[in-house]
């Protein structure tokens, strides 16, 4: 650590309840005194990054995750997971996560479909920056699984009466979930099966008669629709970057670690496509 930076705060959350909410998907929602002062709500798309020790490795209590870089060896450092908020109530003081489940592949959902009640994680955040804007005239939001939790509680916050296009590709008529919004929403749930992700999102996208209005959109997800998508909000709809949301949350092919360390490098080279494609 660089002479004089602070530590990174981390925060602990217990484990009070988990609930499989579909096939793919279980909910974990973490409480505890741990919480206390813990912020989150500004944002829709607000996140946590959770801190995941490598299996047989524990830590000295209390957590300290300066002291775990200094003294263990780089393979004994916790791994990182990034996940959207799906809730927070600061009356209760619960965290509530939700996290896509394939199996034994993975870090996280894993972890999710084995933690009980009791069961602790660190974590820092929360982070954030998008929500539904009340003035515009309408709302796109477009998004896979792990784009859901956020797309759910943006409707959640939507204004009353607004309109909103909501466009959510999930593997299976199995996958969908309710979703409650005080906004005007027209919700499609596009099922997946066998074509690649998001392939079904952007030919709805592109399909859609854009209603009349300035337009506040959500999009996010695997990164290579989410490009596409990019591409034609941006050059062919001419839509400003202002409003639009818009980021690969995930790359098919890549863990986390990898798609972080060249996001930007990603999104550099869209940002040149973009300027040689739009006029002056």
């Amino acid at each position: 650590m660089a002479e004089g930076k602070p530590a990174r705060k981390t925060t602990r959350g217990e484990v009070r309840r988990v609930e499989q909410l579909t096939p793919h998907m279980i909910r974990v929602v973490l409480g505890g005194d741990g919480l206390a002062g813990f912020g989150a709500g500004e944002f829709t798309d607000h996140y946590v990054k959770l801190l995941f020790p490598p299996p047989g490795v524990s830590y000295p209590v209390p957590f300290d995750l300066e002291a775990i870089k200094r003294d263990l060896p780089h393979d004994q450092w916790p791994t990182t997971r990034t996940y959207t908020v799906r809730a927070w109530d600061p009356e209760a003081g619960e965290l509530t996560l939700d996290f896509v489940y394939h199996g034994d592949n993975g870090l996280a959902g894993p972890w999710a479909a084995r933690v009980r009640p009791g069961d602790e994680i660190h974590f820092f955040g929360p982070g954030g920056a998008y929500t539904p804007d009340p003035q515009a005239g309408w709302h796109l939001l477009v998004g896979d699984e792990s784009a859901l939790p956020a797309i759910a509680a943006s409707l959640e916050r939507l204004p009353a009466g607004v309109r909103a296009h909501v466009f959510l590709e999930v593997a299976g008529p199995q996958e969908e979930q309710p979703l409650d919004s005080p906004g005007d929403a027209e919700i499609v749930w596009l099922h997946r099966g066998e074509a690649p992700v998001g392939e079904v999102l952007v030919a709805a996208v592109r399909e859609l008669d854009f209603p009349e209005g300035p337009l506040h959109a959500f999009v996010h997800g695997e990164a290579g629709f989410v490009k596409e998508l990019r591409r034609h909000l941006r050059t062919e709809r001419g839509i400003p970057l202002s409003q639009l949301s818009i980021s690969g949350y995930w790359r098919l092919g890549r863990d986390d670690e990898a798609w972080r360390s060249s996001k930007k490098e990603w999104n550099r080279q869209i940002e040149e496509e973009e300027a040689a494609a739009l006029p002056g």
